[in-house]
């Protein structure tokens, strides 16, 4: 089906809406506007009302964009991919085949490994050989990254009121507050999903200073929230020092900024896709 196709097929169903296309791809309206916006997948056809319909080739499109965001690449770098002279989807196909292969192949090892090593007889329960464990954490090595985890530091000079005003108002999750023997607060910690941020004293042995003490924020802290508009109404409300309101940035996330009291910068978004 050709752009005139659509453009010309009113509302007998001569594509897909913007609505139907949505659904069907497990999108939102809003990415699909997004794409539009910024020239990454733009409708073919239109009705006589003039609603979008999408053509059998921009479903092609957005699979490939969809599995090159899932690959990790950023929306500028699809969108020069995908207007390379080459414009036929079966690379894009290739590629994830290769993917979907790799993770097989490492699935199929791990589980060969557990099935040597769970296949003694019955009644012997000796344990498995040293080596044949570490066999099998090489194995395993090939499906995750080792690093398990990751804490983020912040440095304030009033722990207390910073992890009441993050709990309160920016909606992380409360953690502990450690004071040493005199009272003093010396550790703080705030959750923010599946990873933790840990609140430091300021200290001249490290060179570590808050934003209000250095007079600027020299980096910015990202929290991925469910709902960004929402959220933002949350933090607004509760006395939160507005950067910027919800935006659909370019490079695919719908996120607002906010500075805390002491004018650390946080972003909180949501991938558009």
């Amino acid at each position: 089906m050709t752009a005139t196709d659509g453009a010309n097929g009113g509302d007998g169903g001569a594509g897909r809406r913007v609505g139907d296309l949505a659904a069907s791809s497990g999108l939102t309206v809003r990415t699909l506007h997004h794409y539009e916006n910024i020239g990454l997948l733009v409708a073919s056809g239109r009705t006589a009302a003039g609603h979008r319909l999408y053509t059998d080739g921009d479903v092609a499109r957005l699979y490939r964009i969809s599995l090159l965001r899932q690959l990790g690449l950023p929306l500028a770098d699809i969108a020069r991919a995908l207007d390379e002279p080459d414009g036929s989807v079966r690379p894009t196909l290739a590629r994830h085949l290769a993917e979907v292969e790799r993770q097989l192949a490492a699935a199929s090892a791990v589980r060969t490994r557990l099935l040597h090593l769970l296949a003694v007889p019955d009644g012997d329960r000796a344990e498995p050989a040293p080596d044949d464990l570490l066999h099998l954490l090489e194995e395993m090595t090939t499906m995750a990254t080792t690093v398990s985890s990751r804490i983020s530091i912040l440095v304030y000079a009033d722990l207390e009121a910073r992890l009441h005003e993050l709990i309160d108002v920016f909606g992380l999750g409360p953690g502990e507050l450690v004071r040493d023997p005199d009272g003093n607060v010396v550790h703080g910690e705030v959750h923010a999903g599946d990873g933790t941020i840990w609140l430091h004293t300021e200290s001249d042995e490290f060179g570590l200073s808050s934003p209000r003490t250095v007079g600027a924020a020299t980096a910015t802290t990202a929290v991925m929230v469910d709902d960004v508009d929402a959220h933002f109404r949350h933090a607004r409300d509760h006395g939160a020092t507005i950067v910027y309101e919800p935006t659909d940035q370019p490079y695919g996330y719908r996120e607002y900024g906010a500075r805390d009291a002491e004018g650390g910068l946080w972003s909180f978004m949501k991938p558009l896709a």
